[in-house]
């Protein structure tokens, strides 16, 4: 029989206490070759060394909120690991504009000067896309490769470990990762996407953040400083 090998990403053993099975599992190791392969041919974003930029900004209990995007930006200097935002520096895209201008109305926050989300990553806001990483310049180029997998496995963790976990799903393909959410004892905030595209039709008004930390305080947890 072969030997299995067992891929040991650089995230907190908070995580890997839970997510231990899934490193082992084969579609794990064919996504550590393919990326390995991918690696060699094309740039990918973002960049090795934040690829698992969302867990390694908290520890697994810490996780107060979930906000999940599609996959990485594919372009320069933008992705660093964490759904929607960009490095410092970056122009904004669309959809974090649009996501700034509800935390303006929502929150009353000054708009933001930067597109790094870092401050709410590191108060256990999970900015975790369904896929890791990218090839420059083509948009869902690691889809289908194992991620959602990997992805899926950590939503089901929190939902399944964690109580009073505020899951932020936009647009259809996050809220099709609903299934995997216990709704009798997380909060589950639904909302088109963000983007240009589809903004109008009841992103804007939704009022995540406020609704959000209402729920925190609701069930004695510290509300998240959203403002940038």
């Amino acid at each position: 029989m072969m030997h299995t090998t067992k891929v040991d990403p650089k995230i907190p053993q908070s995580w890997k206490n839970v997510l231990n099975d899934e490193f082992s599992k084969e579609y794990f190791i064919h996504l550590k070759q393919f990326l390995l392969a991918e690696k060699q041919a094309y740039t990918i974003y973002p960049e090795a060394k934040n690829i698992f930029n969302a867990y390694n900004s908290m520890e697994f209990e810490d996780v107060k909120v979930v906000i999940l995007g599609q996959d990485p930006y594919h372009g320069p200097n933008q992705a660093h690991g964490l759904s929607f935002s960009v490095q410092d520096g970056i122009a904004f895209p669309p959809s974090l504009k649009n996501i700034f201008q509800e935390l303006v109305s929502d929150m009353g926050c000054a708009y933001p000067q930067s597109g790094n989300l870092t401050k709410w990553a590191k108060q256990g806001v999970l900015l975790l896309n369904a896929v890791l990483s990218v090839r420059a310049h083509e948009a869902h180029s690691h889809k289908d490769k194992g991620w959602e997998s990997f992805t899926d496995a950590t939503i089901k963790a929190i939902s399944d470990n964690l109580d009073n976990v505020v899951f932020i799903l936009w647009g259809r393909p996050a809220q099709m990762k609903e299934k995997l959410i216990d709704s009798s004892k997380h909060l589950i905030l639904k909302a088109p996407h963000p983007s240009p595209l589809s903004a109008y039709r009841g992103f804007f008004g939704s009022r995540p953040f406020s609704q959000t930390n209402a729920y925190l305080t609701t069930h004695n947890k510290q509300p998240i400083d959203w403002c940038l």
